[in-house]
């Protein structure tokens, strides 16, 4: 799957043609179970404790890239984490960053407001100004860093040192390295850590931004650690890493984390939590691009909310005004279903289990079946792009996009497979904000409706999916449109 053109070429085919479940040969020969039925990932996620564990070669990646954060952790040690980053994400704090969402906001608007003075038109990587918005964003939540990425000339070093860092995309893997990360399952973990010693290693760039972030990342750790007292009554210590600190504040040593943990989870929150929102957003408003009469209606609903904030005499959107933008919600509902940044997830079984199947599929024998008995040592697949394509769970419309769904669809007979409503006002208030101001068209040459012909590339990258502009791949994710004054 890390070979296909484009994400989903072969998920969506085998779909099909075998249904949401069935077996593939990994490397090496083995057995290998790949499904994306909503009820196996609610029982493999959810619902059966610590049945289902990372792989080692997804758990050693996780290790290199960002270290031992809540990603790479598992079993207790999942849990230890979790319990203290928890406070961190509650519904209430994550609410409370709404003014903080709407000023960075403001910025990037005025940025193309400002480029939009000399012409009527603006064709630009929207991929990059939302990476630059979503980073200032994290940073100034996460531990109340500015790092200036909009302000192309007065960035910090930091935010710097972010440039380029998709660039090592793991885009189309050689089988050979494949086949070696494949051989990771047998190897103890001394001789894995040594990995990261590797001079030519594919995540140079990423280790890099690792140590420069560590370095930024202790000095402010030493600096809020000493006001741990006042965290809860100084109203500006409300960012991640003070939460954090309190948090982590425990008598006990054993359900606290250290502080390569503490960094390790705040390089992971900068690094997946910037560009998965920033991906999301650059597919929305490239669908909007192509769908210009729902991107029409979007904007109309935008402003008859600004006149109600205007009427009562506010100049800021509220919580529930964003809320009650509906088709607004459901085009970001809709991005996150039809170009989900994460594509799929490895998971082994740590013992024996049965596997439940809300979709019956046939066997090769000719037997329906509802459930799968698993062995110990079973592999497995989760694919999310699959999940997200069933036309059991999202229409026969599946393979298309389309927000309108949402007013038809009966999300309260839907498996429930993840997490959503607290983790997407950033987008909200993103979304409303630039639909508003802006209208957003395709460059020439890019609006055709065989994928395989268009600029626009879903390019897989490990188990993500990335933008890029079809044919060069060196320039990184990229993802362009034309951009005026609505």
């Amino acid at each position: 799957m890390s070979q296909q053109d484009e994400v989903g070429d072969l998920e969506f085919k085998w779909l099909r043609q075998y249904g949401p479940t069935w077996r593939i040969q990994g490397a090496f020969g083995a057995d290998v179970l790949m499904t994306g039925d909503p009820k196996a990932l609610q029982h493999i996620f959810h619902k059966s404790g610590h049945r289902y564990a990372k792989t080692t070669p997804q758990n050693h990646m996780s290790y290199l890239i960002g270290g031992p954060s809540i990603v790479w952790a598992a079993g207790l040690d999942h849990q230890r984490h979790r319990k203290v980053m928890n406070p961190a994400f509650s519904a209430p704090q994550l609410r409370s960053f709404l003014p903080l969402f709407q000023r960075i906001t403001g910025k990037l608007t005025e940025k193309w407001k400002s480029d939009l003075a000399a012409s009527p038109e603006l064709e630009t990587a929207v991929n990059e100004w939302f990476s630059r918005a979503a980073l200032d964003i994290i940073g100034q939540a996460a531990f109340d860093y500015d790092y200036r990425a909009l302000d192309e000339n007065q960035e910090s070093a930091l935010a710097k040192a972010y440039h380029g860092v998709l660039k090592d995309a793991e885009l189309h893997l050689p089988k050979a390295t494949m086949l070696f990360r494949a051989t990771w399952t047998y190897l103890p973990q001394s001789v894995l850590q040594m990995f990261q010693y590797i001079p030519a290693d594919p995540f140079a760039r990423l280790l890099n931004l690792r140590k420069v972030f560590s370095g930024y990342g202790q000095q402010m750790l030493h600096e809020k650690r000493p006001a741990i007292d006042t965290v809860e009554k100084d109203a500006r210590s409300k960012d991640i890493m003070s939460i954090l600190i309190k948090a982590n504040a425990s008598s006990d040593a054993k359900t606290r984390l250290d502080d390569d943990e503490l960094m390790a989870e705040m390089f992971t929150l900068t690094l997946a939590g910037h560009e998965t929102t920033a991906t999301t957003l650059t597919f929305l408003l490239y669908e909007l691009a192509r769908n210009r009469e729902y991107q029409n209606r979007m904007r109309e609903e935008v402003k008859q909310a600004r006149a109600r904030v205007s009427a009562r005499g506010d100049t800021n959107f509220t919580i529930e005004d964003l809320d009650g933008m509906t088709l607004c919600m459901n085009a970001i509902k809709e991005t996150l279903r039809f170009h989900p940044v994460v594509t799929y997830l490895m998971r082994v079984a740590t013992q024996d289990d049965v596997l439940p199947l809300s979709i019956p599929i046939v066997s090769t024998s000719g037997e329906t079946v509802t459930e799968i008995p698993i062995k110990k040592g079973q592999g497995f697949v989760t694919s999310f792009a699959t999940y997200h394509r069933l036309r059991e769970v999202w229409g026969d419309d599946a393979d298309i996009w389309n927000p309108d769904r949402f007013f038809h669809i009966d999300v309260e007979k839907q498996i429930n497979v993840g997490v959503f409503a607290n983790f997407i006002i950033e987008m909200q208030a993103l979304v409303a904000e630039v639909v508003e101001t802006f209208q957003f068209r395709l460059p020439a040459g890019t609006a055709v409706s065989d994928p395989k012909r268009s600029q626009v590339q879903r390019a897989p990258a490990g188990g993500a999916m990335v933008p890029l502009t079809r044919g060069k791949p060196e320039l990184g994710p990229s993802l362009r449109l034309c951009v005026s004054l609505a």
